[in-house]
């Protein structure tokens, strides 16, 4: 299995899991985590969701032949029905990170309410270096949360950058040593969640997030559209043609 969930003490562990392609996402496995978050949201044994990859990966994004075979043609793609899923999940969520948090791995994160991340964590952004565009409302949600001129600096020029950066920008709540521990950061605060009045906690959810819960969702809508466009444009052609042929690409020749 390529995604395990465990429910323990009224926690759901949701653990990627392919590491020998540094988990990689498919679309069966988007499938596997929209399915288990949905489950979680109507499973009353469930308080909290953790979700986790390996202490070497969280995940490099996606499988980029899985992708080109078969892309997003919409919201109601495996991969916008993930977004939705996470991003309208009443219950909190933990992140345990650490490795590679890639694309769909950083910006996953902007819907998780406690995040972890071990200190040889690379966050990136690479979107702009497909020649596409970000997703999960992030074009939002990360000028909202960092500002803009930082938001500019990662999603524009699409680098790596670490977990100290991170936690300088207000992406995640706390560095760890390594993969371990912070997995285990993270499961000490979901159990402290599951204890909480969950009626309360989902209402708190709910006001923090309801500033900009409808322009979320139309964000979403634009971000997807838009995605679909350039996945038809010759610099993406340019971009996964590069790739395949493992050299830089060159988009000096389109306008």
């Amino acid at each position: 299995m390529q995604i395990l969930t465990t429910l323990e003490d009224s926690v759901l562990r949701l653990q990627i899991n392919r590491p020998e392609k540094k988990n990689a996402l498919t679309l069966g496995m988007y499938e596997q985590m929209t399915s288990a978050l949905e489950d979680a949201g109507r499973d009353p044994k469930v308080r909290v969701v953790l979700i986790h990859g390996h202490a070497d990966d969280f995940t490099s994004g996606n499988d980029l032949q899985d992708f080109v075979h078969a892309p997003p043609v919409g919201e109601d793609s495996p991969v916008g029905r993930f977004i939705t899923a996470i991003s309208h999940a009443e219950k909190p969520i933990v992140a345990a990170v650490s490795g590679a948090a890639v694309g769909i791995g950083t910006t996953m994160l902007l819907h998780c309410d406690f995040v972890y991340a071990a200190k040889d964590t690379r966050f990136q952004l690479p979107f702009v270096n497909l020649a596409l565009l970000p997703e999960a409302g992030s074009s939002l949600l990360l000028p909202m949360q960092i500002g803009y001129l930082r938001a500019a600096e990662l999603l524009m020029l699409g680098e790596p950058f670490s977990a100290a950066k991170a936690l300088q920008y207000g992406l995640v709540t706390e560095v760890c040593p390594d993969g371990p521990a912070a997995l285990s950061a993270a499961q000490f605060s979901a159990g402290l969640l599951s204890a909480k009045p969950a009626a309360a906690l989902h209402l708190i959810k709910t006001l923090l997030k309801s500033p900009y819960a409808g322009q979320l969702a139309a964000q979403v809508g634009d971000e997807t559209r838009h995605f679909v466009e350039r996945l038809r444009s010759p610099e993406a052609a340019e971009a996964f043609r590069a790739f395949s042929e493992k050299r830089a690409p060159d988009f000096t020749q389109f306008a």
